[in-house]
């Protein structure tokens, strides 16, 4: 991956692109390609995500560079191919990146998922929207957790104060695993009027054999 976000097609051929049949909700492998059990349970506020690739070699490496050493041009890379992987889904009214806390901007300087929105937004000529989702409670760390302890960690995590009404929002964020704050954001965009929420994410986190 190069540092201009350009990929030659020798680098795009190597990706480990997120191409099996998967969950059309979650994106998370089914052998049919049918919706997942977990959706089926308990269905996401969001109605469809779309993942470039899947969380594997060099992605496993280059995305906590990116995200905790600052490596700032792994981010149009990522985000070429987030844009490639959804050019032909339907376009949304406008792109949200999923919100850092202020404390956390201000420890790292920047918003990963901001970074890698701006060149979708660019490539794809789609507007990018910073100031209507806030993530207005500085929440631990989600590695480790279960999934309810997921989704009680991130309740009233977000808000809304911006206008989405009858709005198709596509959330972007570097990696879904269990699709808990992306289902959070989505919620909260749902409660403020939002018409249809799409998860678009650079790697999908995939079960072990896969």
């Amino acid at each position: 991956m190069s540092g201009a976000g350009q990929l030659c097609p020798a680098c795009l051929a190597d990706l480990p692109w997120h191409t099996q049949a998967q969950c059309p909700q979650c994106a998370t492998p089914t052998p049919l390609g049918q919706t997942c059990g977990a959706c089926l349970k308990r269905p996401p506020a969001f109605e469809r995500t779309v993942a470039a690739l899947g969380y594997a070699f060099p992605l496993d490496r280059l995305i906590p560079r990116l995200k905790y050493q600052g490596r700032l041009a792994i981010a149009p890379a990522l985000g070429e191919c987030l844009a490639r992987a959804v050019e032909d889904t339907p376009a949304p009214d406008r792109l949200i990146a999923m919100p850092l806390h202020a404390k956390r901007i201000q420890e790292r300087g920047f918003n990963h998922a901001t970074e890698i929105a701006r060149e979708v937004a660019k490539r794809l000529n789609l507007p990018l929207d910073t100031d209507s989702c806030q993530r207005t409670r500085d929440t631990p760390p989600q590695m480790g957790l279960k999934h309810d302890a997921r989704r009680r960690n991130l309740r009233g995590a977000f808000a809304c104060p911006g206008d989405v009404q009858g709005l198709h929002i596509a959330l972007i964020d570097d990696v879904m695993t269990t699709g808990t704050s992306l289902g959070e954001l989505a919620a909260t965009l749902k409660r403020a009027g939002a018409r249809a929420v799409t998860c678009w994410v650079a790697a999908r986190t995939l079960p072990p054999g896969d």
